[in-house]
């Protein structure tokens, strides 16, 4: 994909590899990047080369919309720009349709009755407006992970592969990974929506159990019920385990009783202990909204040493915006809460000096049962991303961030809403 495309070119010697193309930006006619690539729609049709219909597009807020490729202009090494208008509508894959990316990665093929696996396909503007997938870029075996470090690709003509109509029961997904492996959790969780049952079972289970957690926490419910009820349950026991709780208890709560203590029961007992505390609280209250692993030191650590955590890989922005000081045991619930020690403020001070001694005292913390419309106003009020969750008796047992009170406020199935304005594609 090193070489600039357009109209004015149409030899079979340039081609585009679609699985690069994947998350490459895409721009309007007037510079401004709408969105990137995340797959390549096609028909199939038995030996004839498959013709490119076009793009999908992801532009924000996690839409992904059609572009004919009739409109593309030009496919360069790190951008797509089209001319003309894009229709905002939401993309919907007819039943002729083919997904280049999601359905044809990793395909177990023929030639000369050999196994082959599909690492990639070529596409090529044969005359004015027309593209084909003329080309297929293979490796010996069957599909399965490792695949792409298993020898020489070997690139040969559309015609001379066979099993592209084949339904295949275990397709694998090591080389669509590939193309996903750039993608944040959110991205891949939206890349995998898309996907049809099948393939998004495949994909889940080719994932390590590490980015399979963050990957659900941004799933619809539907969707995160369904990868669940694909794993083996010692499997989605392994992927709970690596979920923030929080996320884990959401998901647990919307599972049959039976189900979600049998998964719980599969869990070592330390990971499952923090869900079972957080399923006791009602769902939109603030003992069911909160993690119950916010960053908590005691009161004689530095702020070298806070800094040192809210550092940590994994730990997001609104967890890491402040530390929380409390007497031993800082695990919650811990011993008696003290009060917070702000990002901002620890930057301004020594790495020696003691989170004791710039604690914030002012703002009091919120009880477990407060209510959504309580929580959200009290971060309203004083301009905070997380606030300290804390017991009758003192003790700190969690923390509720901005990003669980949005996650509450928004409409259940908001991962799945989309503007749905403008014309049916045609």
């Amino acid at each position: 994909m090193a070489r600039s495309i357009g109209h004015a070119a149409y030899a079979s010697d340039v081609q585009i590899f679609i699985a690069r193309l994947a998350g490459t930006p895409v721009f309007d006619p007037a510079g401004d990047q709408i969105g990137r690539v995340r797959d390549v729609v096609v028909s199939i049709a038995g030996t004839t080369s498959p013709r490119v219909h076009g793009l999908v597009v992801e532009v924000q807020p996690r839409r992904r919309v059609f572009l004919p490729i009739t409109r593309v202009r030009s496919i360069e090494a790190g951008s797509v720009v089209f001319s003309g208008r894009i229709n905002m509508r939401r993309f919907e894959q007819r039943t002729t349709e083919t997904l280049a990316i999601g359905e044809m990665l990793d395909l177990s093929v023929e030639i000369g009755g050999k196994p082959m696996t599909v690492l990639d396909l070529a596409m090529e503007e044969t005359k004015r407006a027309e593209w084909l997938i003329t080309k297929v870029a293979l490796v010996k075996g069957t599909s399965g992970l490792g695949l792409r470090r298993r020898g020489t690709p070997r690139i040969v003509d559309w015609a001379e592969v066979r099993g592209f109509g084949a339904v295949q029961q275990d397709q694998g997904a090591a080389n669509l990974l590939v193309t996903f492996e750039a993608m944040r959790a959110a991205d891949l969780a939206g890349a995998l929506h898309a996907l049809p049952d099948k393939r998004r079972a495949e994909v889940a289970a080719a994932l390590d159990d590490v980015r399979l957690a963050d990957v659900l926490e941004e799933l619809p419910e539907r969707d995160q019920i369904g990868i669940l009820s694909w794993l083996a349950p010692e499997r989605a026991a392994d992927v709970l385990e690596e979920m923030d709780p929080d996320d884990a208890a959401d998901l647990l709560q919307d599972l049959p009783a039976e189900q979600a203590e049998a998964l719980m029961a599969l869990m070592e007992p330390e990971e499952a202990a923090p869900i079972r505390r957080l399923l006791i609280y009602p769902e939109n209250t603030a003992g069911g909204m909160m993690t119950n692993e916010p960053v908590v030191l005691p009161p004689n650590s530095t702020v070298a040493e806070a800094l040192a955590h809210i550092r940590q890989r994994g730990i997001t922005p609104a967890v890491a915006a402040q530390v929380y000081v409390a007497r031993p045991p800082v695990e919650t619930p811990t011993g008696r809460f003290l009060g917070l020690a702000h990002f901002q403020r620890m930057l301004r001070e020594p790495p020696s000096t003691l989170l004791g001694s710039i604690l914030d005292t002012s703002l009091d913390p919120i009880r477990p049962e407060f209510t959504l419309n309580q929580v959200t106003f009290y971060l309203a009020t004083y301009n905070l991303v997380a606030v300290p969750v804390v017991d009758e008796v003192g003790r700190l047992v969690g923390a509720v961030t901005v990003d669980d009170v949005l996650d509450h406020l928004l409409p259940e199935d908001w991962r799945e809403q989309d503007d749905v304005s403008g014309a049916e594609r045609g």
